[in-house]
Formats: structure tokens, C-alpha cells, sequence
């Protein structure tokens, strides 16, 4: 004891001084580096540095100054420079002009520098400073230095005081040791042998009572110690203690770890069955004897209780991300996807969702009964990779009664098969195929009915193959709570499917079923639903008195039932309008008090407040004049391609929405080119959500600008333009190519307001039905032309004009400037007047009045003969 204390009181000494050493050198270093700097700061500050530097000749002017200063401040040298380092002073003359010697590219960009280096003054430490002007420009530099060895240190007076210190350190020490020792034998006879071995044997049985197992190991490799744990744990044998480690017959990483004498913490390793946490230390790592210690503990049961709790927390993130990414739309086939997607392969290697037909149409299945063989249609595929020999997605399947599939769907009950080659059921499906499955690797299936609200609507079937483990009770769980999930979102898009189909239908059954019949434009048209739901768009073709067709586009507000319904009720009110032959601004004006009513009625009845709820475009085309009468409720600009293929946006007056009330309409006439193209469409075609309604308006007019197209071919080119991948709103587009009536189909001529023209007129149409070959109709027509003309004489104001048309039918019509109306009466029998328009009435298939800004039109068609 007394030999350690000195060997470590020498020990002490030693360090003492090579640490004293070690600081009188950095000392040194660090006083020369303060002086330096000092010094270099000192002058690059001084003034009027600056203006001498940049003087004729500063070598001059400060040579003697920097020698001054340099003798005054105690360093080596003190050098000034230019920027580039070339020196304007020096210790020693002959240096002057020369390059300085050191590192002087950071003081060049303004930053001081420190450094040791070999000068021509021997080791020195040396600092550069910057010397700046007003601007902040680098205009020269100062370094100052002094060598190491000038600078005095503390070294000589400590080192007495650390060798003094030593010996009375090791004085001490040697006290110390012999009151210590008389101490020690003074207690080790005060303790007796039986005190002793109590303390050793109470030690010995803690070291084997706890449960880790400690093993020892000596430096030579032998166990020293092993406790009754470790025994357990490693199955060593009773005689292991003595032994070399290799020779115990171990684990190879075992025996490898316990001979390492490596540092390990709580590192895994499995011996047999178990796996147990090794804890391995150095035993010489602070001074004591070479060897090791190491712990063990059985972590078997936490392992895989970790395990189970891992796989809990994968399942639930399952889960959670199947709450997310399941039912995302309201399509039945997106939504069966989306469960596949989720289910593979973070469950499953592949899955399947079979669906009954009805399901896809939004209808509610028939539920099997008996040994009924499901028939089911493959809609959704998900897996590892496309190469399977599984039932592809669109693929119609019947699954065999004694199949999982069959018997899941019939049942409603999840159907776990772990081992499909020993499922003879299974194979009664397609022999061929299931060994096919079995060939590609497919060994375990859990089906599951998808079932909610009481509607089986079809089933999913989850797949492993190849390495996976196959699937077990408690994966049945995991597979029936996301099928559980995946068929309420179905069920809910199923029902949205049959409410859209209904109010589809619906709309549809509002819609016109084809177009009439007429002359005067050539017609081409679109009716595109909205893909997310029912809105209210319309349009109309209807035939006008005079071969005039009338065009209408229209737009309700929202979507939904309650849209469709109200577009019948205005595309209807359109029809009754135009059987008035009103002007197109007189037709929106009743049309906007009808609006008004309907929103009326929707707010007394829910208590909300009226909405505004519909735009409209209506025009009126006269193959005769080629003039064309439009006007506009909030609707967007129609579009006019001319027969070069130009395109143009007629800019009619804008009125207000249907519904507001209060402000007027105007109409506007055009003279449209024969052979040009009108094009109506509702704002779906033009707005989306990405894209804003100038942008549609510019991709229309681009796509609608070639000429000599038809309107079936217009029809297709702007869809294919302008349809959105994901369908909001409903989208109408109608168009129209303009013809004219050949002139020698129209004849007119002027009679005057006296009875006795009355003749002179029939004459006139039996000329002109002789040279449209149509005798026959002679006597009718100048039948039906008298009346209408004594009338006009009768009961109107001149000027009296008469026209014939054949156009589809034989059309006569007289117009004066008189607003009277003419109505339609029995006559008795003593009266002498009032049959003349029940006569055109039986002679005529339709006729009526319109009204003119000048007059009014009395007219009366007739079949061609």
C-alpha cells in the first residue's frame, strides 16, 4: 500500500510538471499573441496613417515612427504595408520593398489575423491588421510580431513550489499509510471467523436468489462465477465454474460474447428457446483484475409481448387509414377500389370485392337462399403484381355452393380457410383455375360478406401467398371490421346511385325525346348530367308559325330533385309562352313572374328565403327574312360561327336572372348568314372548378372556329375540347346551322283595304298554287284567303299585305296594322256574320295571331297536298 501511494504521489509530481510545461508554453503564446496584437491595432489606428499611406512616400515618414513605437511596445518588429504586402517599414532596413512574409489575404478583406510563423527574426508570433479610410476601404496593413522566446514565463518560480509540494505529498503518504495499517490490524482482530463467513455466506446467497443470471469470466477465459440463473438460463453444467468458456458447450454468439470481454448492452441473443438481454462488461476497465462480468435476462415473454403489441398498433393504423382513404366518392366501383388498395398489400398480399349486379345499378339484391350458387361481378383487384391467375376486375363469376365465396355470401358470415390445398370445397369452383392459384402460391383465403343496413350486397376476399404467414383468428377480426367499414361506404353509394339514376330519369323524362320536325335550321345537340349529381339545365327546339323555329337554353339553379322538377315546370311554361308567338323579351318577362312564384312557394313551405333560381337564352329564327330575334336572362354569350369558320360572340343585351324581378329585357335582331352556325350552351360547358370562364370561353371559340363542319360534327369537336375529366355540372349544348327559304317558295304581294280586292287577291294565289303544281289546294286556299282578307278589310286598318309559304306545310297569312284580335265563335242562325273563322278553323290543320310591332299577322296552315 505504502509503494502505491508513492508510485502515485510520484505520478502526481510528474503530471504536476508536464502540465506546468504545457502552460508556460501556451502562456507564451498567448502573451505574445496579445502584445502583437495590441501593438498592430495600436498603430493601424493612429492618425493620419491613413493619408501617409497614400502620401509620395511613406517609407519615409514611417520608419522612424514604427521603430519608435515598436522599441516603446515592447515587440520584435512592427511592419506596415500596402494592401498587396509589399513593406514600408522594417526593423531591418534592407527589407524594406520586399514581400511580407505571412498570411495576409483575410486582412486584405478587412478581417484581422493571428499567427505563428518563421520570420526572418526567428518563431515569432505575429498579427496583421487592416488599415481602413473614411470609406472602409483596405488601404494598406500592420503587422506586429514578437518571438516566443522573449516572453518570460511563470515556469521557474512554480517549479520549486510543485517539487516542494511533492515532498511534503509523499511525507504525508507515508503517515497516512502507517495510521491506516495500525488501524486495519487493530480491526481485523476485533472481527472473529464467524463473522466472516456469516457476511461471505449472506453475500453468496444474494448473488443466487436473484433472478439475473451472472456470469464471471477471468482473463484466461474460464468462468470464475456463474449463479443459480445463469445455470438455468445457459444449462450449464454443475462442474462449469473453472472451465474454459469454449469448453461449456454454448450458443457460438454466446460463447463468443462472454470470451470478447466486449462492452454490450442488452443485446439480444437467442440461446435455445429463449431470448435473452446480455449485459457484458470489462472488469479491468477501471484498474481491476482482467476479465469480465456479464448479466442475463430472459426477455422471451416481453418479446413477444412487444411483438403483440406492434402488431395491435399495425392494425389499428390499418384501420385508421381505412376510416381515411374508404369512401372518398359515391361511386360503388371507387369505393370497392379503394378497400383493395387499403387491404393490399398492408393486410393481404391480394384482394378481391365481388359485387351482385343490382349493387351496381343502385338497386338492393336478392338475398340467396338454400344452395343458390351467387352469381357476383368481380369490380375491384388489388395485389402484389397483374401476373395472378385470380378472376379478373369486370369478370362475371357464379361460385359454386361449397366454395368459401358461396358460402360466406349465403351465410352473411366470414368464411377463414388457413390452408387452401387442404380446402376440397374450394376446388369445386373451377378445377383448372384453383390449381392454378395454388400453382402461383396461393395458400390462405379469408372471405367476408359485405353486408349493411340488412342489404348483402357481395363479398371481399382477402389472399396470401408465397412467404406470407397465412391467416389466422385474429386476422378474421381485422379482415371483418374493414369489410364492415368498406360496406357502409358501399351501401351509401349504392343508394346514391339509385337516388342519382331516379332523378336522372327524371330529368330525362322532363327533356325533350327528340326534335321536331322543320325547315328552317339544321340541329345538333348534347345533354350531359352531372356526374356528381342531377342539376337543372334545359333546352327545346319549337317549331313557330310561319316556318320560324324558336331555340331555348336554360339553366336552374342547384342540383337535385327539386332543380329537375323546377326545369320541367319552366321548360313547359316556355312551350305555352311560344304558342302565344310572343317576342323573345315578352316570352322572359312572363317567364321571370313565373321564377318568382316558384321561389314563393319553396320558401313558404321550408320558411327560407326566396332564391333567384334560373338563366335563360331564348331566340327566334324566320328562315324567310334569315332574321334572327334573341334576348338573355343571366346567361352566358351565345356564339355565331360564320360559313368561313370564323367565330363570333353576339353581344346581347344582358338581363338579369330569372327570378329577381323588377327589371326588363331587351331583344336584339340579327340578320344571320345562311349556313352559319348558332351555338347555345349552358355555363358547365365553359366553368369548372379549375378553370375560369374566360378561359372556357377562349377554348370554345377555338374549338368551334373551322368551317364547313356539320353540327353533329360541332357537337363532338367542342365536347372533346372543353368536357372535364370529373363532370360538376350538367352540360347542354345545342346547335343550330341556319338555312333560307328559297325565293320562289315565297310569294307576297299588297291589297287594298276595299272589298272589291277581294277577288284580284284570289286570282293571285290560284296563279301562284298553279305554278307550285298544287291545283288542288286551290279552292281551300282561296276559301280560307277570302275570309282572312274581308276580316282585315272589315275589322282592320290598311295597308292589307298577303303571303304565301310552302315551306313543311301551305302557309297564308295576312297582316294589317290594326291590334284587334280576331276570336273564334259559334254563329246562331239568324245571325248574317261570325262564321268566317269557324270556316278556317275546319279547313285549316292549325291557325292563329301574332303580333307585330307594326300589327298584327292572321295566319292558317295547310297540309301539302
Amino acid at each position: 500500500m505504502f509503494l502505491l501511494q508513492v508510485l502515485i504521489v510520484l505520478l502526481i509530481v510528474v503530471a504536476a510538471v508536464v502540465t506546468l510545461l504545457l502552460q508556460a508554453r501556451s502562456d507564451r503564446f498567448q502573451a505574445a499573441r496579445d502584445r502583437s496584437l495590441a501593438a498592430a491595432e495600436a498603430f493601424a489606428h493612429a492618425p493620419g496613417l491613413v493619408r501617409t499611406l497614400q502620401g509620395p512616400d511613406p517609407s519615409a515618414v514611417l520608419q522612424p515612427l514604427t521603430e519608435d513605437a515598436r522599441k516603446r511596445g515592447g515587440v520584435d518588429f512592427i511592419v506596415v504595408t500596402d494592401r498587396d504586402g509589399k513593406r514600408y517599414t522594417h526593423p531591418r532596413p534592407d527589407l524594406i520593398g520586399q514581400r511580407f512574409i505571412g498570411t495576409i489575404a483575410p486582412s486584405q478583406e478587412g478581417r484581422v489575423t493571428v499567427e505563428s510563423v518563421d520570420g526572418p527574426l526567428g518563431e515569432e508570433v505575429q498579427a496583421v491588421v487592416p488599415v481602413k479610410d473614411d470609406r472602409g476601404t483596405v488601404v494598406g496593413l500592420v503587422s506586429s510580431g514578437i518571438k516566443v522566446t522573449a516572453v518570460s514565463s511563470a515556469f521557474d518560480r512554480q517549479l520549486p513550489v510543485v517539487l516542494g509540494a511533492g515532498i511534503v505529498a509523499l511525507a504525508l503518504a507515508t503517515a497516512g499509510t502507517a495510521l491506516v495499517s495500525r488501524r486495519l490490524r487493530r480491526q481485523t482482530h476485533g472481527l472473529g471467523p464467524a463473522e466472516m463467513t456469516r457476511m461471505y455466506e449472506h453475500h453468496d446467497a444474494v448473488l443466487h436468489a436473484v433472478r439475473e443470471g451472472v456470469v464471471i469470466v477471468g482473463g484466461d477465459g474460464r468462468v470464475l462465477l456463474a449463479n443459480d440463473e445463469a445455470h438455468r438460463l445457459l444449462d450449464l453444467p454443475p462442474d462449469a465454474e473453472g472451465r474454459p468458456v469454449a469448453e461449456l458447450d454454448l450458443d457460438p454468439r454466446m460463447a463468443e460474447l462472454l470470451a470478447s470481454r466486449r462492452v454490450a448492452t442488452d443485446e439480444v441473443v437467442p440461446v435455445g428457446d429463449r431470448l435473452l438481454a446480455v449485459n457484458n462488461r470489462p472488469t479491468d476497465s477501471q484498474g481491476g483484475p482482467p476479465g469480465s462480468v456479464a448479466t442475463l435476462r430472459d426477455s422471451t415473454e416481453l418479446r413477444a409481448l412487444a411483438g403483440k403489441a406492434e402488431a395491435a398498433r399495425g392494425r389499428l393504423r390499418l384501420l385508421y387509414e381505412a376510416s381515411v382513404a374508404i369512401g372518398t366518392t359515391l361511386d360503388v366501383e371507387r369505393t370497392a377500389e379503394e378497400l383493395t388498395r387499403v387491404a393490399a398489400p398492408g393486410f393481404t398480399d391480394y384482394a378481391t370485392v365481388d359485387l351482385s349486379e343490382p349493387v351496381l345499378r343502385g338497386e338492393e339484391p336478392k338475398a340467396g337462399t338454400g344452395g343458390e350458387a351467387p352469381e357476383l361481378r368481380r369490380v375491384a383487384l388489388n395485389g402484389v403484381t397483374d401476373d395472378h391467375p385470380l378472376y379478373g376486375a369486370g369478370e362475371l363469376v357464379t361460385f359454386a355452393a361449397p366454395t368459401p365465396q358461396a358460402t360466406g355470401f349465403i351465410s352473411g358470415h366470414p368464411v377463414l380457410v388457413p390452408d387452401l390445398g387442404a380446402s376440397a370445397g374450394w376446388r369445386t369452383q373451377d378445377i383448372e383455375r384453383t390449381q392454378a392459384v395454388l400453382d402461383y402460391g396461393f395458400h390462405s383465403l379469408i372471405t367476408v360478406p359485405l353486408r349493411a343496413r340488412g342489404v348483402l350486397m357481395g363479398i371481399a376476399n382477402f389472399w396470401r401467398t408465397r412467404d406470407s404467414e397465412p391467416f389466422e383468428e385474429d386476422d378474421l377480426s381485422l379482415a371483418e371490421e374493414l369489410a364492415a367499414r368498406a360496406a357502409v361506404c358501399i351501401d351509401n353509394a349504392r343508394r346514391y346511385t339509385r337516388e342519382h339514376a331516379m332523378a336522372v330519369t327524371l330529368q330525362h323524362s322532363l327533356l325533350p325525346r327528340g326534335l321536331p320536325e322543320q325547315n328552317a335550321l339544321d340541329i345538333a345537340y348534347r345533354y350531359l348530367p352531372a356526374q356528381a349529381g342531377v342539376g337543372g339545365d334545359w333546352f327545346d327546339v319549337i317549331p313557330l308559325p310561319g316556318g320560324r323555329v324558336a331555340v331555348v337554353v336554360g339553366d336552374v339553379v342547384g342540383h337535385g330533385l327539386h332543380a329537375a322538377a323546377t326545369m320541367g315546370r319552366l321548360r313547359t311554361a316556355v312551350q305555352n309562352f311560344s304558342t302565344l308567338d310572343l317576342p323573345p323579351d315578352e316570352l322572359l318577362g312572363h317567364l321571370d313572374e313565373l321564377v318568382g312564384r316558384i321561389d314563393q312557394e319553396s320558401s313558404a313551405d321550408d320558411g327560407e328565403a326566396p332564391v333567384a333560381g334560373a338563366t335563360c337564352l331564348y331566340a327566334i329564327y324566320d328562315p324567310a327574312s334569315g332574321i334572327c330575334s334573341l334576348a338573355r336572362a343571366g346567361h352566358p354569350l351565345p356564339a355565331l360561327v360564320h360559313p368561313d369558320g370564323t367565330v363570333e360572340f353576339l353581344e346581347i343585351p344582358g338581363g338579369p336572372p330569372l327570378g329577381l324581378g323588377g327589371l326588363p329585357f331587351e331583344a336584339a335582331e340579327l340578320r344571320l348568314p345562311e349556313g352559319s352556325s348558332l351555338v347555345l350552351y349552358t355555363d358547365g360547358l365553359i366553368e369548372d372548378r379549375r378553370r375560369d370562364i374566360d378561359v372556357g370561353l377562349e377554348l370554345l371559340g377555338q374549338a368551334l372556329a373551322a368551317p364547313g363542319r356539320s353540327p353533329q360534327e360541332t357537337c363532338e369537336a367542342v365536347l372533346a375540347a372543353l368536357l372535364p375529366a370529373r363532370q360538376s355540372d350538367d352540360i347542354a349544348l345545342l346547335v343550330a346551322r341556319t338555312r333560307l327559304l328559297e325565293p320562289d317558295r315565297v310569294a307576297e304581294w299588297e291589297v287594298a283595304s276595299d272589298p272589291a280586292a277581294v277577288a284580284g287577291a284570289r286570282a293571285d294565289v290560284t296563279r301562284q298554287l298553279a305554278r307550285w303544281d298544287m291545283d288542288e289546294a286551290v279552292f281551300t286556299t282561296e276559301l280560307i284567303l277570302s275570309e282572312l282578307i274581308t276580316n282585315a278589310i272589315r275589322h282592320g286598318t290598311g295597308p292589307i299585305r298577303v303571303r304565301l309559304l310552302r315551306d313543311r306545310s301551305l302557309i297564308c297569312e295576312v297582316s294589317d296594322t290594326s291590334s284587334t284580335s280576331p276570336h273564334l265563335r259559334y254563329a246562331a242562325a239568324e245571325d248574317e256574320g261570325g262564321r268566317g273563322l269557324f270556316l278556317i278553323a275546319q279547313l285549316a290543320e292549325r291557325w292563329g295571331t301574332r303580333y307585330t310591332p307594326e300589327g298584327k299577322v292572321i295566319w292558317a296552315e295547310q297540309p301539302l297536298p
